[in-house]
């Protein structure tokens, strides 16, 4: 499969913007679906919608049964241990909330310490604030170097006893850079603790063996590698969900309930409180499916390609800076977020949009990493497989017009 062909899959990539055919640069905050995706999503909207768990008529059991192959499916391409590891939430957001709240409950006391990164996503910053307010515990910052990469040599004097977990991003949403997670867990485990990793990006462009890693927790978003949006996974290690109390009560989660006492379900019942989001949840299979086939494909060398050109002319460019500069054993996915001398990203961004081109402006959730390299907010492009060298042309032309309009 060509990217010609893999394009042909995905029909909003023919639509047009101001009529222009769309290039569509945001994949990072959400990929685009295939038919099969679409499709799935109908199948069970028209023809299998009906609660799971719950009811023994035809249509819960097929809803049931689909709902469960799709976690035998994810266990499968995690190479994780036990089904009952994988957990179905809305979203890694979700995910590492669920996290925070669940072993916070567990394992976390007053004047306890969480490490997180500061290339981190809100999302894997803002919950274990939360969790560091209720718990009175206390968070501490993993700093990354002007080119981005994380300090992991810092990472041994900041573990001590008090640290009770380390969440970081497989790769980070605004740099692109594929962090050192297996050292990182290497040496967290060395010191007896439990690390995070936040692998919105990293589902999309590695594939994931959480026992190579060595992590204990890896959460990802459906919506970033072509399944429907309010998907998400949170696979843990069953050693600690074994040990940490539910984060919701409601339907399923439950073993009994009594006004004298209620007892929990294990992992994952336990963890899925109410009616999961029944219809779009099975689209992980054929999104997962097709994510196996671009690994494997020619269309896969092509979008290196791309990534790779985008790169050289970007960094190339003096006008231009590029933030996450890959170095080492440290390599870069296709996303550059970048800052233009003399122009505003927004303004860059809106021009863009013009000529049909979709790309981020902003902080892109990462106000931290923001104040790190001092500015307040960057011009991102992330690609998919799908993406082109005619739309890496035709980007590269276009962002010199917007540049030679604002400066």
């Amino acid at each position: 499969m060509n990217q010609s062909q893999l394009r042909e899959l995905f029909p909003n990539l023919s639509v047009k913007v101001y009529g222009k055919p769309l290039v569509y640069f945001d994949n990072a905050a959400t990929s685009h679906r295939p038919q099969s995706v679409i499709s799935k999503w109908e199948e069970m909207a028209l023809r299998k919608n009906a609660n799971i768990h719950r009811a023994v008529h035809s249509l819960s059991s097929q809803a049931t049964e689909e709902v469960e192959k799709t976690r035998d499916y994810i266990k499968d391409y995690l190479n994780a241990a036990d089904r009952s590891e994988i957990i179905f939430t809305s979203g890694a957001t979700a995910s590492v909330n669920l996290v925070a709240f669940s072993f916070g409950e567990a394992f976390v006391g007053e004047g306890d310490e969480i490490i997180v990164s500061e290339s981190g996503h809100h999302s894997n910053i803002v919950p274990w604030q939360m969790l560091c307010q209720r718990k009175k515990a206390n968070i501490r910052v993993l700093h990354v170097d002007e080119d981005g990469i994380p300090d992991v040599s810092s990472l041994r004097t900041m573990l001590s006893s008090r640290t009770k977990i380390v969440a970081v991003s497989h790769i980070s949403n605004v740099l692109g850079l594929v962090n050192p997670v297996k050292e990182i867990c290497r040496i967290c485990h060395e010191s007896d603790v439990p690390v995070l990793v936040d692998g919105a990006q990293g589902i999309v462009h590695c594939k994931v063996d959480v026992q190579d890693l060595g992590c204990d927790f890896y959460v990802f978003s459906g919506h970033k590698v072509y399944a429907a949006t309010g998907t998400g996974v949170l696979w843990g290690r069953k050693s600690l969900l074994d040990k940490m109390p539910p984060y919701m009560g409601g339907g399923e989660m439950i073993e009994t309930v009594s006004f004298s006492g209620t007892t929990f379900a294990p992992a994952p019942a336990g963890f899925e409180a109410g009616t999961q989001n029944i219809l779009s949840m099975p689209t992980l299979v054929p999104a997962i499916g097709l994510q196996k086939e671009i690994f494997a494909s020619e269309a896969y060398k092509q979008y290196e390609a791309v990534g790779e050109y985008l790169y050289e002319k970007l960094s190339s460019d003096p006008r231009i800076k590029v933030y996450g500069v890959p170095r080492g054993t440290v390599k870069k996915v296709p996303l550059f977020s970048f800052t233009v001398q003399g122009a505003h990203h927004e303004d860059l961004a809106l021009i863009l949009d013009k000529m049909g081109i979709a790309v981020r402006s902003g902080q892109m959730c990462a106000e931290p990493l923001m104040d790190r390299f001092g500015v307040s907010g960057m011009l991102r492009a992330s690609l998919a497989p799908y993406n082109t060298m005619q739309e890496a042309e035709l980007f590269i032309k276009s962002l010199d017009k917007a540049i030679n309009m604002l400066v």
